[in-house]
């Protein structure tokens, strides 16, 4: 333990901690300040985590260093005490992942990194279900493979290691092999200026290098349409889904039913605003106040404790004793109130739930809106740093794109002429050394000739000599200055820090030994008071203990006696219902007997047996005229089909040919009795 704590001050005191602790103001710490430590750790670790712990609850901070340290796989010893013991910053606990992460600070920095990316977000299944958001978790998902080939790549290419030597190796080649190709484009010029039609054919293999660059400019626009007309049908399949959607869950919607919900809506804001939170606000102000009032009064020994659980003890005695005199001294309207009050306190108590419910729902929705609004934004910032473009603005960025390819090919034009210059130049560059070269051979071979060969190489050197031993010189003498006035304020600073440090040194040596006896005093007094704390606490946990015990046992048996008590008051109902019923039965009084159950369903039995039989004496009726009436039907159909056939030949008649056409409307129209059934 003492080494953990012993490497953990020594990591917190060097970069970029900066902290300034020893084991012992380190050890002396809060628990609130050894969070606060910890959570600097992960803030260094991952920036997202560094806040100040006291802007937020104790349990928002507990699930975002849980979530946090999950992420980093951080491995407790013993899952058992971890979570208390970090939310009530244990000593042990907080030491602890102190260590693992101090151990582990670049690999953890990388991992924090990772997860930003590579955690997926948990999406509900109903919100999963509609096309827009699956469309983009896929695409969520797509970007997250493409990051982990990216950042392999990218840990290949700081692995690898290119060497310098081969790098400038490889440039030294290119540019021989750049050399070589203005060489031989020199000598195409010469012979192609030699051909008798060479502007010609010059002038028509640039018209054909321009049709083929038009050519794949035109093929890059088909394709880049193509690629329009793609995304337009998947919008327009997309926007027949959401319309096809929206019909459905119309379907059956009333403005009476949107009018109910959104009343609905305002009744529950309405009880939130008006009684749900001025109960929490109470509530709070009151848990403050009793914490105020606890760290106000002085620490609390043994007798206070005893003097608490007497008090507790005389104060439920005298509870219990008030519930047996109600009880005892009970009116009956009490009794016929109470289940009704029971009632109202069920359902306010549904009423807290349910609001509490709902105000876990907007958390919670709210929350997923702005993972919602971070994921856009990541992906806005795959897609190149802007919106993803839609409609007339991605037509306005592929016009963009288009002038941009127009003004990127003028300045390739340009940079193809200068790289042609710049091959001329290199061959003149190349003619004048040669030329110089020449002329140094005639130069020495003049020397050689008069006998003072390398006269000229001799007096450069000799001139290159005389300029550098100037300069050392002069270098030489500003040296031996600086140094000597370097000297004569160094001594006089020594002298003048000597001077004032003898007193300093003089008061230091008596202090020195009072800090060795206040040391050991304070050790002796450190060690008395750690074993009467280890002591108070072991006594305070059994305590607590105890007391947790008979809590909940108290808590039981108060939800056993309200269980106990609404059952006996349906019991009763239902008893009074039946002393009811059995009284209006026995009873000589008609109008009585007329409430009774019993003579309602015999009376509606017997009205629904009547009923019954007079359909069954209707139905017989029916069975027994079918055939006349299905007869008598037909009759009247062959009557009909006849005067409708009277009546078409006697409008042929009328016409040319009226005879022939009734004859042949006969045989296109013959007399087709169907049967008819009546169906009951």
């Amino acid at each position: 333990m003492s080494e953990q704590l012993k490497f953990v001050v020594q990591e917190l005191n060097k970069d970029p901690f900066n902290k300034s602790y020893n084991m012992i103001s380190f050890d002396s710490l809060e628990p609130l300040q050894l969070l606060q430590v910890l959570n600097d750790v992960l803030g260094v670790i991952d920036p997202k985590q560094a806040m100040d712990i006291r802007e937020e609850t104790p349990d928002q901070t507990a699930i975002r260093i849980f979530s946090c340290l999950r992420v980093l796989k951080y491995k407790p010893p013993t899952e058992s005490t971890f979570r208390t013991g970090l939310v009530q910053g244990d000593k042990p606990v907080v030491y602890h992942i102190l260590d693992w992460l101090l151990r582990n600070i670049p690999g953890l920095k990388k991992r924090a990194y990772l997860a930003k990316y590579l955690v997926k977000v948990d999406v509900p299944a109903d919100i999963m279900q509609e096309d827009p958001m699956n469309d983009l978790y896929l695409q969520y998902e797509e970007l997250i493979e493409t990051f982990k080939d990216l950042h392999k790549q990218a840990e290949g290419l700081r692995n690898s290691g290119y060497n310098t030597g081969e790098i400038r190796k490889d440039i030294s080649n290119m540019e021989d092999e750049k050399e070589q190709l203005i060489k031989r484009v020199d000598r195409l010029k010469r012979k192609v200026e030699q051909h008798p039609n060479a502007n010609t054919m010059m002038n028509v293999a640039k018209n054909l290098r321009l049709e083929r660059d038009k050519e794949k400019k035109l093929a890059e626009q088909r394709q880049e349409q193509l690629t329009l007309i793609q995304h337009s049908e998947q919008r327009v399949k997309r926007l027949q889904q959401q319309l096809h959607e929206q019909r459905q869950a119309a379907v059956g919607a009333t403005p009476e039913g949107l009018l109910q919900r959104l009343e609905e809506e305002t009744r529950a804001n309405s009880y939130i605003v008006k009684e749900r939170l001025p109960k929490d606000i109470e509530s709070r102000k009151k848990t403050v106040t009793d914490l105020q009032r606890v760290v106000a009064e002085p620490a609390m020994g043994q007798a206070d404790l005893e003097e608490l659980h007497n008090k507790i003890g005389e104060l439920n005695s005298e509870i219990n004793q008030l519930v047996e005199k109600r009880m005892r001294s009970g009116e009956p309207m009490d009794d016929k109130l109470s289940l009704f009050r029971q009632q109202a306190a069920i359902i306010a108590h549904k009423k807290e739930n349910a609001a509490e419910g709902l105000r876990e729902t907007r958390d919670e929705y709210s929350r997923f809106t702005h993972e919602v609004d971070d994921k856009r934004e990541l992906a806005r910032q795959a897609s190149g740093g802007g919106e993803v473009l839609k409609g007339d603005e991605f037509k306005r960025y592929v016009n963009k794109l288009r002038s941009k390819s127009t003004i990127y090919k003028k300045k390739r034009q340009e940079l193809a002429e200068l790289k042609a210059e710049f091959g001329v130049l290199a061959r003149t560059e190349e003619i004048l050394q040669q030329r110089d070269e020449n002329i140094d051979q005639q130069l020495s071979a003049l020397e050689s000739k008069a006998g003072v060969a390398g006269y000229r190489q001799t007096q450069e050197e000799l001139e290159k000599v005389s300029s550098k031993k100037s300069h050392l010189d002069h270098t030489k003498g500003q040296t031996l200055e600086e140094i000597s006035d370097m000297v004569r304020i160094l001594t006089g600073k020594i002298a003048e820090r000597k001077g004032a440090l003898a007193p300093i040194i003089k008061e230091l040596r008596p202090l020195r030994q009072q800090s060795q006896e206040l040391t050991t005093e304070y050790n002796d007094r450190k060690q008395a008071y750690d074993t009467a704390a280890a002591g108070l606490e072991s006594n305070m946990a059994k305590l607590e203990a105890e007391v947790r015990g008979l809590h909940e046992e108290c808590t039981q048996e108060e939800s056993r006696y309200h269980y106990l008590n609404c059952m006996m008051g349906l019991l009763q109902q239902q008893e009074k219902r039946v002393h009811e019923e059995m009284k209006s039965y026995t009873s000589q009084d008609m109008t009585a007997r007329r409430k009774n159950f019993r003579e309602q369903y015999v009376r509606k039995v017997q009205e629904q047996e009547n009923l019954a039989k007079g359909l069954r004496e209707q139905q017989k009726s029916v069975r027994d005229g079918q055939q006349d009436a299905v007869h008598q039907m037909k009759m009247w159909r062959d009557i009909e089909r006849l005067l409708e056939c009277k009546r078409m030949c006697l409008e042929r008649q009328a016409g040319r040919g009226g005879g022939q056409a009734g004859y042949n409307y006969m045989e296109q129209q013959p007399a087709v009795l169907e049967d008819d059934r009546l169906v009951l």
